[in-house]
């Protein structure tokens, strides 16, 4: 055996392959990284409930968050999804059995924010990216994003809005990542006709709830792939790839019929074994057997005619599409090509580039073209004559404007009246109040209504034009009294201005 001296090389052995570089061997290392950042976003709610105004440190937010994409799932149909207010209303429950002693409106709220949460409501295109970091073929590392949802808002017939899980989030729930899905159907419906003819309920239970998640996965397969060929035909390979999935998936749908009629067959056979032996939890828990492989029929049976109409549906939208009309041009994206460039820029250099944006964005303008036959004749019709001193002015048709005022000329003459005190004897306006309703019932609104106008005197103005007397209204706090009225007992009086002054004034102006 020879040794090698210390800080040498080692010699290369022949015929032995050399290792792959780092982890480039296990293919199934970038599938865990994915597989980890999916579940990221539900360890993050744990994180960020500090940050809520309140104390939400009881709740258990990815507990929450898994219930919410359990339920969505659910109760997601092919063509729609889940109701955002239902989904709220059914995490209620779960969210107040953590803290029961907590009011209804902090269950709601938790609620709602770990929904949006889940949705990334905030965010540019309401999504989850990660950075993991690969070996290429030549033994490079590289670092890699990785762009997900786990639950999005789609639209839906009349302007209504329904949430959908994503494949990522049936991942997360099931506790796989890209994993085949008609491998793991088969796996899963092998594993629950297993369970259950053994008798274990509870875990066949478990194994059924994860087949209907899989077939979940498989019609949003299907759904993807027909959106896809509504949008563009040419992105889906349908020559090989969509033909051949359709096949297969059909197989499966027939395949998954025997088994599930096999399995119900078995199910309601333990339960009615259950409900004869007398055990009330290995009858509850196959009844709910029963219900879970029904929705799972329910859900084969509609992926089966979705499947049958996947072939129609292409030729068609290949005739709409084929037959389309082009765009002229591409489309202009004005935030990423002029706004973004423009915010950070200074005013000055801004406005010439929005000035020439504008000037060449808003499209040509047509030219009037006066025809013809209209210049012919407006060039050989004759002037009009006009008359010296223009055209006739219309007599105006007046109308007398009809007196709507709800207090007379007598009205107001006796309200002056009785508000004309001597400047050092000003009155309660509950006592004028009583005196103008002696009489006449109307006065007392006039004579109330120029009090409350007299609270804010216009001194400058009756300075300015003479006056010898101003009306003016004090509240000193007394409430006033009074059947008709309410406020204060404003105490009016009269205040004599300076005249002497007011004439030196009008001197020095002249």
């Amino acid at each position: 055996m020879t040794s090698v001296p210390p800080g040498a090389a080692a010699p290369q052995l022949s015929g032995v392959a050399r290792p792959a570089p780092g982890p480039a061997a296990d293919e199934g290392l970038a599938r865990r990284l994915r597989a980890l950042a999916c579940t990221a976003p539900l360890h993050d709610l744990d994180a960020r409930k500090a940050n809520l105004a309140g104390e939400y440190g009881i709740y258990a937010m990815a507990e929450v968050a898994l219930a919410a994409i359990d339920l969505i799932t659910l109760n997601m149909d092919f063509d729609t999804g889940a109701d955002h207010e239902q989904i709220v209303t059914r995490l209620l429950p779960r969210v107040a059995a953590q803290a029961p002693q907590r009011p209804a409106a902090e269950h709601e709220r938790v609620a709602r924010w770990v929904l949006e949460n889940l949705i990334n409501v905030g965010s540019v295109d309401r999504g989850f990216r990660a950075v993991y970091g690969t070996f290429d073929a030549e033994g490079v590392y590289v670092r890699r994003d990785y762009d997900f949802k786990l639950v999005e808002e789609v639209p839906g017939p009349g302007g209504t809005v329904y949430l959908r899980t994503t494949d990522e989030a049936v991942n997360v729930l099931v506790g796989a990542l890209d994993t085949d899905v008609t491998s793991a159907q088969i796996a899963a419906e092998v594993k629950l006709e297993v369970l259950i003819s053994r008798g274990r309920l509870a875990d066949a239970q478990l194994a059924a709830e994860q087949a209907r998640y899989r077939t979940v996965q498989y019609s949003e397969t299907l759904r993807r792939t027909l959106d896809a060929t509504r949008r563009n035909v040419r992105a889906v390979d349908w020559l090989s790839a969509v033909p051949d999935m359709i096949a297969e998936a059909l197989d499966h749908v027939a395949e998954r019929y025997r088994h599930e009629n096999a399995i119900l067959t078995n199910i309601r056979r333990v339960r009615d074994e259950a409900a004869s032996g007398g055990d009330p939890e290995h009858k509850r828990r196959a009844a709910e057997l029963v219900d879970i492989v029904k929705d799972c029929i329910r859900r084969h049976t509609q992926l089966q005619s979705r499947l049958l109409e996947a072939g129609p549906l292409f030729r068609a939208e290949q005739d709409r599409q084929a037959f389309a009309t082009p765009a002229a041009r591409a489309g202009i994206d004005l935030y990423g090509q002029l706004v973004a460039p423009v915010l950070p820029m200074p005013v000055e250099r801004a406005t010439r580039v929005t000035d020439a944006f504008f000037a060449r964005g808003t499209g040509l303008r047509t030219p009037v073209a006066v025809r013809v036959g209209d210049l012919v004749e407006m060039l050989l019709t004759p002037p009009a004559e006009r008359e010296h001193l223009g055209a006739e002015m219309p007599e105006p048709d007046l109308i007398a404007t009809p007196d709507d005022s709800r207090f007379s000329e007598e009205q107001l003459a006796a309200a002056m009246d009785l508000l004309d005190l001597p400047p050092d004897a000003p009155r309660r306006l509950s006592g004028l109040l009583v005196e103008a309703r002696r009489t006449d019932p109307e006065l007392p609104y006039l004579v109330a209504l120029l009090a409350v106008h007299a609270a804010s005197p216009p001194v400058g103005t009756a300075y300015r034009q003479g006056e010898q007397r101003l009306l003016f209204a004090v509240d000193d706090g007394t409430e006033l009294d009074d059947p008709e009225f309410g406020g204060a007992d404003l105490i009016v009086g009269t205040a004599l201005l300076d005249a002497a002054g007011m004439a030196a004034d009008r001197t020095e102006a002249a």
